[in-house]
């Protein structure tokens, strides 16, 4: 079975052809600028990548139509028809209380991928608009969504409800919804297998760590609490969001400096964080900078691996015993540095890192980074939201069939 999955952004399409259940990865690309008088497209067969710059690309409609094009045509194909391809997996950001797993498309189902989009206004339109250019070119396969917030769908309502009045949530919505929940399954299930155990059998706490962050507690193999909110604003620092904060100084900003709400938006989601507090989203420029002796880089370091390291205090409590700490994600799986201040004093808890093991793990290397006194395991595993999403996908074809 060869399963397309697509991740499609406001000007973007990220995609992958997978066989299932091998898991084989046929090619990869990506296709940017959509919408600009020069697009790009990147795509990759067999570890040969063809890049294709200055094309225009109108809209979705137009970069899908060239990714198919590149996987029928020329010496790369990796199919001979549209018809080869037996389902399309789609990446869908919010998918509000309605959908706890991935599902297959139906006209409801997109009727309530577009009512969900005021809680991901810069994401769902653009998850609809890659659903239906895909179903107009792949109409034979099947059209599956599966969505970031699924995962956390399993939180007690302890820990999804915020302490407002109740009206909020019922009859708007209000409540954490979490998000990254394709990845946070899938190291989930990988660090499992690490353990030895089944997934069901584990208490983890996953740390996706990029230019977006959020950390999850997961018992049993279920998401209990994780840090991003009603929106992905919430909990960690990340580049260019300012995580946890007070709410009233929104109130402040409004009120004393006068700001309106679309600029309070923007200066909390687009230059807060790392970028806000030192100039640079980075890491790894940060992390060059506080080793030079900038101060500004070194505080905006401390404070990142603060603020991670609370959250794993406060999941410790949360689960009572924590099988194993997994970092993944950019960050998470290339920053030596990061990890090693994040644990550092966790003993606590039972943390210990082996700092030869922490210093020599690199991206697309997986595995333990722990002390072999440490009472609890510590892994970098790379997430494979693409594989996820295929994973997801072919199980919902298998029960549709």
């Amino acid at each position: 079975m060869k399963i397309l999955t697509i991740n499609a952004g406001s000007s973007s399409i990220k995609y992958q052809l997978i066989t299932m259940p091998d898991e084989k990865v046929l090619c990869n690309g990506l296709v940017e600028r959509i919408g600009e008088a020069e697009g790009r497209i990147k795509h990759t067969v067999t570890g040969r990548e063809t890049q294709i710059d200055g094309v225009p690309i109108a809209d979705h409609k137009v970069g899908l139509s060239r990714v198919a094009a590149l996987l029928m045509d020329g010496p790369d194909r990796v199919i001979d028809a549209p018809g080869e391809i037996a389902a399309v997996g789609h990446r869908v950001v919010h998918g509000g209380e309605r959908f706890q797993q991935s599902t297959r498309i139906t006209p409801a189902v997109k009727a309530a991928i577009r009512e969900l989009s005021p809680f991901a206004p810069l994401h769902n339109p653009a998850n609809l608009a890659g659903i239906e250019v895909a179903e107009e070119i792949f109409p034979q396969a099947e059209q599956v969504a599966a969505f970031d917030t699924a995962f956390h769908q399993t939180m007690p309502e302890y820990a999804f409800r915020y302490a407002v009045p109740t009206d909020l949530y019922t009859e708007h919505g209000v409540r954490v919804y979490g998000f990254h929940g394709t990845s946070h399954a899938y190291v989930a299930k990988a660090a499992a297998a690490w353990l030895g155990k089944a997934p069901e059998a584990c208490n983890l706490i996953t740390a996706h760590l990029g230019n977006g962050a959020s950390i999850t507690a997961i018992r049993n193999g279920r998401s209990v609490d994780t840090s991003m909110g009603f929106t992905p604003l919430d909990g960690l620092i990340m580049g260019t969001r300012c995580g946890t904060l007070d709410p009233a100084l929104i109130f402040f900003l409004s009120e004393r400096l006068d700001m309106p709400l679309d600029e309070i938006d923007s200066l909390l989601n687009k230059r807060s964080g790392l970028v806000g507090l030192c100039g640079d989203n980075d890491l790894r420029d940060i992390e060059a900078r506080a080793t030079a002796g900038d101060g500004a880089a070194e505080l905006a370091l401390t404070m990142y691996a603060y603020r991670i390291r609370k959250y794993i205090g406060a999941y410790a409590a949360a689960l009572g015993r924590v099988d194993a700490l997994v970092f993944t994600a950019g960050v998470g799986e290339n920053s030596s540095e990061v990890r090693r201040r994040v644990c550092t004093d966790l003993g606590l808890l039972g943390i210990s890192l082996d700092e030869v093991a922490n210093e020599v793990m690199v991206r697309g290397q997986t595995g333990p980074i722990h002390a072999q006194e440490s009472r609890v395991a510590v892994y970098v595993i790379g997430t494979n939201e693409e594989l996820e999403i295929a994973q997801q996908t072919a199980a919902v074809v298998g029960e549709c069939g």
